[in-house]
């Protein structure tokens, strides 16, 4: 089968399940269109979305053919329901067919019309049109937002199969991939199947051809009743549970046993199917024989590059099978992998670029990304020195880059780089760079952990001892301070003038306190020679 065509056919058979859960209760075919009846209370909206789903539109009654068809697919039901006419927001125009209104395919061709007598010509009257049995199928006007019985929906396709003729005794049944069943068709669209009656015998319809059972049994399980797989020659074939055997006559419903099972003795792990006069083993799709003839192992599908053919989807092998996935930045919509927009998550410190399949950090002015984290910003100078970043609150509050101090000049704050080979980081040999410093080591040894150097063993590799490109030490020795300190320089500055004055403070109470206590003692001492004169006075006179 042209793989082209299957997957139009693939198409069209999903579409049953893409309904919604609404199955139709009746259809039609002619010539490349298909007409279905859905029972359903709904408005002209949702009627319209409802066949728009299904890959089709509302139905248009251009021509008395589409009139008659009306009569075949609401002949046994009653109330009203939508076709695809309706009036934009303009005035109806007596002198048109359609009296301003258009179909729903947003044009007016028509070659018929069958408007009710009483037509409303207000420019305020009913813009969207039914049809019911009851009003002999006649073009009448209906609020868009009432709720009809129901609704008719219209499909056009290709390669449409002519009906099969019937023999005497025998009926055919048609399944369409628009999901109604009937017996009365002149055409049916690719996809669909005939089931003739009593011969069981199933037929396909594929690029305007009935092609007998089983057929790829990627499609339908090939029609067979029980299950399908492909010999190795790759001829579609039905099989059968233990104990049934396959119908010699129409190849893919399965009959009781009557016989003792040929396949029992073979022994096969999956499929025992008829190969000529006799039975051979085989396997499930996605899997492969064995050596052994009986066994089955997983066979990797996704070798076949026309698996998973979207744009941006990766096959994934299973066993038994494979699935198609999104790569990584992208998801599933509509069937399609688009990419993931990850901005919208806010991942970066600063800015975020979307990029197909995934995004990119970038950072403002004065920062560079963080190669420990890529969507983090870190201050960035890259020359000897930069003005501070400071706090607009506080300007005393001031950050360098790492590798770099703060310095006050003119009153406003700067960055000047760290000297880290001056304080001797490396054992052997240093370089300073803009933040950072690179260590080196003398020939004949090599460098290890950063910082130290180690006499080599091998004497004759001298170009592991020095090498020609600096190797930046991500963790030097002793570790340097790389970050100025929490104190703004101004802050350290009233540090010390505080200091200064509790000090001059402290020397000033201090003598205070010892003048004070001498003069104590002064006064202490006077008085006790006051009173040792007085004494002596007072002894002499008695005397």
């Amino acid at each position: 089968m042209n793989p082209v065509l299957q997957l139009a056919v693939l198409l069209l058979l999903s579409l049953v399940n893409r309904v919604g859960g609404i199955d139709p209760s009746g259809g039609y075919c002619i010539n490349n269109q298909c007409f279905a009846v859905f029972r359903d209370p709904s408005d002209f909206s949702r009627a319209r979305n409802e066949c728009r789903d299904q890959e089709g539109h509302l139905m248009t009654v251009r021509s008395s053919v589409a009139h008659d068809v009306l009569s075949v697919l609401l002949g046994n039901f009653k109330g009203s329901f939508w076709i695809g006419l309706h009036r934009p927001l303009r005035c109806p125009d007596s002198a048109a067919r359609l009296r301003g209104y258009e179909w729903v395919t947003k044009d007016d061709e028509s070659d018929f019309s069958n408007w009710l007598p009483d037509f409303n010509m207000n420019c305020s009257s009913l813009r969207c049109v039914s049809v019911s049995p009851e009003l002999d199928f006649r073009w009448s006007q209906k609020p868009c937002q009432d709720q009809a019985a129901g609704f008719l929906c219209e499909y056009t396709s290709v390669g449409m199969c002519q009906s099969q003729e019937e023999s005497p005794g025998e009926t055919v049944m048609y399944t369409t991939p628009y999901g109604f069943v009937v017996r009365d068709l002149l055409s049916a669209p690719p996809g669909s199947t005939a089931l003739r009656m009593p011969s069981e015998t199933k037929y396909l319809c594929y690029a305007e051809m009935w092609q007998p059972a089983p057929w790829n049994c990627e499609i339908e399980e090939g029609g067979c009743e029980y299950k399908c797989t492909e010999s190795p020659n790759k001829t579609p074939s039905c099989y059968c549970p233990p104990g049934k055997t396959l119908n010699p006559a129409n190849k893919v419903t399965c009959e009781q046993q009557l016989v003792e099972d040929p396949c029992l003795a073979l022994s096969c792990e999956q499929i025992c199917y008829m190969k000529g006069d006799s039975y051979s083993c085989t396997c499930d799709r996605g899997f492969q024989l064995a050596e052994d003839g009986r066994s089955c192992v997983d066979f990797n599908d996704c070798n076949d590059p026309r698996q998973c053919p979207g744009e941006n989807s990766v096959c994934v092998n299973k066993p038994g099978g494979f699935e198609c996935v999104c790569k990584a930045g992208y998801s599933t919509r509509n069937g399609q992998c688009v990419d993931v927009n990850e901005c919208t998550s806010g991942p970066c410190e600063h800015e975020c670029h979307n990029t197909h399949g995934s995004y990119k950090c970038s950072c403002y002015d004065g920062y560079r990304v963080d190669p420990k984290s890529a969507n983090k910003c870190k201050l960035f100078c890259g020359k000897e020195e930069c003005p501070a970043e400071c706090d607009p609150n506080n300007k005393f509050q001031c950050y360098c880059p790492d590798g770099y101090v703060a310095e006050e000049r003119g009153g406003s704050m700067v960055c000047i780089d760290m000297d880290e080979c001056s304080d001797g980081y490396c054992e052997q040999r240093c370089k300073n760079t803009f933040g950072s410093y690179a260590c080196f080591c003398s020939l004949g040894y090599v460098l290890v952990d950063g910082y130290k150097c180690v006499e080599s063993d091998d004497d004759s590799s001298e170009g592991t001892s020095a090498p020609d490109t600096p190797t930046t030490v991500s963790v030097p020795y002793p570790d340097p301070t790389r970050q100025p300190s929490g104190v703004p320089p101004g802050g350290l500055v009233g540090i010390i003038i505080f200091t200064a004055v509790f000090i001059v403070l402290v020397v000033f109470l201090a003598d205070r306190a010892i003048r004070r206590r001498a003069e104590t003692t002064n006064s202490i001492a006077l008085k006790a020679e006051e009173s040792e004169d007085h004494g002596f006075h007072q002894v002499k006179g008695e005397s």
